[in-house]
C-alpha cells in the first residue's frame, strides 16, 4: 500500500511538472519595443556596411540581433521629427490623425489621447500582459498648477518661465494613465523641463540631496554642456551623462523583476540616446564609453549599443531570451550637428539625402530590426516599405489579441514578412510627415512626391507639390533630377497629390489584412 502510495504521488508530480513544462512552451512570448531617438540608418554597423565597408564605430551588439533575426532595408519613420513620430508609434494611425498633426512639443503640452485612444500599453492589456514604458515620453503630460491644485497646469510658451507648476508627480497623459502598468519615465527625454524623472508617476529624484529647482543655462554651462530647449524646473541633481545609465538599469530591473511570471510582460523602451545634449557616461556595463570615439554623437551610438547588450544579456540570464519579441527602431532620421563626427568621415543618414527634419529619405530613414529566436530565421532581409505605425498591428498578430474598426487605422501586420519575407506584400503606398517645414511626403510604386503646407493656412488644405523622385534611379534624391517641372511626369503628379489628399482628408484607415 505504501508502494502504491509512493506511485500516486510520484505519478502526480510528473503530470504536475508536464503541465508546468507544457504552460511554459505554450506562454506567448514578451516583446520589448526599443525606440531610439535620432539615430540614423548610418549610425547602426550592420547597415552601413550595406553601402560601405568602412566603419568608424561599430554597433556589435544591434548587429547580433539582426544577425539573429530581420533587418528591414526600406524602413521609415512616420515622420522626420520626434513627437510626431512617437504619436503615430504609439497608435498605429498617420499623424495627421491626431488633432496636433505637427506634434506635441513639451512635458507641459496637453496630450493628443483621450480615454478611447488605443496605444501600444492598452493593446498589449488587452492582450494579458504585463505592461512597462521606460524612457522618454514627450507625448505631453500632465501636472497640478500650483495656484490651484485641481487644476492642470498650462504651459506657457515662449520665454515666459515654467515656474507656477508642481513637478513632483505626473497627475495626467502619461504612461500609466495610457494603459502602461509600470513606468519610469522622462516627460521630455534629457532636451527640455521638466528636467526630472518619475517612477509610477512620481518624482524620482537623483541624488539622496536633491531638490526642485530651477535648470538653467548657467548650471548646465558649469557641467559641460549647452541646454537643448527651454530654462525651466527640474531635479538639481539633473545630469543628461546619468539618464541612460539609469533608464537602462531600469529596463534591465523590470526584466528580471517580471521574466517568470504567469503573464508575459511587453515593455517599450525610448532610450534618450542620441539625442542632444550628447553627454554619455564614463563607463556603461563596465565598458568605457566618454571620449572612446571621435565625436560626442557616436560616444552616444556606443552607448545606446551598450544599452541593448544589457537588455539581453538579461533576457538571456532568465531562461527568456528564446522566448522574447525584440523589436529595434528610431523615431526620426539622423542627425547632422557634430562636426567631430562629420571630420571622421561617419555618416548618420548613410547615402540618403537630408536628416532629421528634412523631407528626404535622411530624414525618415531608419534602422528597424526584429529578433524572435527560432520563430524568424537568422540573417534575413526584407526591402517591403515598412512604418514605426506597423508595430502595433504587429505586435497585436503576435500577442493574439484583436484591433477593433476605427483603430489603429495605419498599421499593417508585418508578421506576414516576418514568415516570408520574399513573397509577403505590405503596404501599397507609404505616407511620411517632413518636420518643422510642414511637408508631407507619399511613396508609391518608387515615386517620391514631397508635398508643402502653407504654414498660415491653420486648415493645411494649402498642398503644394515641390519635388517629384524616382527612387528607383535617384534613391540620393538628387536635385538635377527633380521632375516636379518636367511635362512628362505631370499626370504622375497630380494622380499622386489627389492619392495624398484623399487619404489625408478621409476618416477611412489604410490599414488592410495582409
Amino acid at each position: 500500500m505504501k508502494l502504491f502510495k509512493i506511485s500516486i504521488s510520484i505519478c502526480a508530480m510528473l503530470l504536475v511538472c508536464a503541465v508546468s513544462a507544457q504552460k511554459k512552451v505554450t506562454k506567448k512570448p514578451n516583446i520589448i519595443v526599443v525606440l531610439a531617438d535620432d539615430v540614423g540608418v548610418g549610425d547602426i554597423s550592420k547597415y552601413r556596411r550595406l553601402h560601405n565597408p568602412k566603419i568608424i564605430v561599430e554597433t556589435p551588439n544591434i548587429d547580433k540581433l539582426a544577425e539573429g533575426g530581420m533587418l528591414f532595408t526600406n524602413a521609415h519613420a512616420p515622420a522626420s521629427l520626434c513627437a510626431t513620430s512617437r504619436y503615430s508609434i504609439m497608435t498605429g494611425n498617420y499623424n495627421f490623425r491626431s488633432p496636433l498633426p505637427w506634434g506635441v512639443w513639451s512635458g507641459y503640452a496637453q496630450s493628443v489621447f483621450t480615454s478611447e485612444t488605443l496605444t501600444l500599453g492598452r493593446l498589449m492589456k488587452k492582450a494579458d500582459y504585463n505592461t512597462a514604458f521606460v524612457g522618454k515620453w514627450h507625448l505631453g503630460t500632465g501636472f497640478r498648477d500650483k495656484t490651484n491644485p485641481e487644476k492642470i497646469y498650462e504651459l506657457k510658451r515662449g520665454k515666459t518661465l515654467n515656474l507656477n507648476v508642481d513637478i513632483t508627480k505626473i497627475v495626467a497623459d502619461g504612461p500609466m494613465q495610457n494603459g502602461f502598468d509600470y513606468s519610469f519615465t522622462l516627460p521630455s527625454g534629457i532636451q527640455n523641463e521638466p528636467y526630472a524623472a518619475y517612477e509610477n508617476d512620481e518624482w524620482y529624484p537623483l541624488n539622496e540631496k536633491s531638490l526642485i529647482g530651477l535648470i538653467d543655462a548657467d548650471y548646465c554651462n558649469r557641467l559641460g554642456f549647452e541646454l537643448d530647449k527651454k530654462e525651466g524646473l527640474g531635479d538639481s541633481r539633473w545630469n543628461p551623462s546619468e539618464i541612460g545609465p539609469l533608464i537602462v538599469n531600469k529596463a534591465v530591473d523590470y526584466i528580471k523583476e517580471n521574466a517568470n511570471k504567469d503573464k508575459p510582460f511587453f515593455m517599450y523602451y525610448c532610450s534618450q540616446a542620441v539625442h542632444t545634449p550628447h553627454m554619455a557616461p564614463e563607463e556603461l556595463d563596465g565598458v568605457k564609453i566618454k571620449g572612446t570615439t571621435p565625436s560626442k554623437h557616436l560616444d552616444m551610438v556606443k552607448e545606446l549599443d551598450i544599452q541593448m547588450k544589457m537588455m539581453i544579456d538579461e533576457l538571456k540570464k532568465q531562461g527568456i531570451y528564446e522566448n522574447t519579441v525584440f523589436i529595434f527602431t528610431s523615431d526620426n532620421g539622423g542627425l547632422h550637428t557634430d562636426g567631430g563626427t562629420w571630420n571622421a568621415r561617419h555618416e548618420p543618414s548613410d547615402i540618403y539625402r537630408g536628416c532629421k527634419n528634412d523631407p528626404y529619405e535622411g530624414g525618415s530613414r531608419v534602422p528597424f530590426i526584429v529578433s524572435w529566436p527560432n520563430k524568424i530565421k537568422g540573417n534575413t532581409k526584407a526591402n517591403q516599405a515598412v512604418l514605426g505605425t506597423d508595430i502595433m498591428a504587429t505586435i497585436a498578430a503576435i500577442s493574439e489579441v484583436n484591433i477593433e474598426n476605427g483603430q489603429a487605422l495605419d498599421s499593417y501586420n508585418l508578421v506576414p514578412v516576418l514568415n516570408q519575407p520574399k513573397k509577403a506584400k505590405t503596404r501599397p503606398f507609404v505616407i511620411i510627415q517632413g518636420g518643422s517645414g510642414k511637408e508631407g511626403m507619399i511613396v508609391k510604386d518608387g515615386w517620391k512626391l514631397i508635398i508643402q503646407f502653407d504654414k498660415k493656412d491653420k486648415t493645411d488644405k494649402t498642398r503644394t507639390p515641390i519635388a517629384l523622385f524616382d527612387l528607383k534611379n535617384n534613391i540620393w534624391e538628387h536635385e538635377e533630377f527633380n521632375q516636379i517641372n518636367n511635362p512628362k511626369y505631370s499626370k504622375k503628379i497630380k494622380n499622386l497629390l489627389k492619392l495624398y489628399s484623399d487619404t489625408r482628408d478621409s476618416d477611412v484607415g489604410t490599414r488592410k489584412n495582409i
